[in-house]
């Protein structure tokens, strides 16, 4: 048997409720695909930032962007 979740709501999360459930489907499936749904993009992202960590970062190009702005901003004043 699964357990049971009790939620607080606000006026704002009954209005997502009743649009989800428009079409006449519960509560209770509408709040579970949305969990699901949720978990889902949360992993896909730590995926793409696992992704992004692994790419190599080639070879320097010989820029010291710091050190470029640090002089932009002193010509500036």
């Amino acid at each position: 048997m699964a357990d049971t979740i009790t939620i607080r709501t606000d006026a704002e999360t009954e209005h997502a409720l009743a649009v989800l459930t428009q079409g006449g489907r519960s509560r209770s499936a509408v709040i579970r695909q949305a969990v699901l749904e949720a978990a889902s993009r949360r992993e896909r992202a730590a995926e793409m930032r696992r992704a992004v960590l692994r790419m190599p970062l080639g070879e320097p190009d010989g820029i010291d962007v710091g050190g470029e702005l640090s002089q932009d901003r002193d010509g500036e004043r």
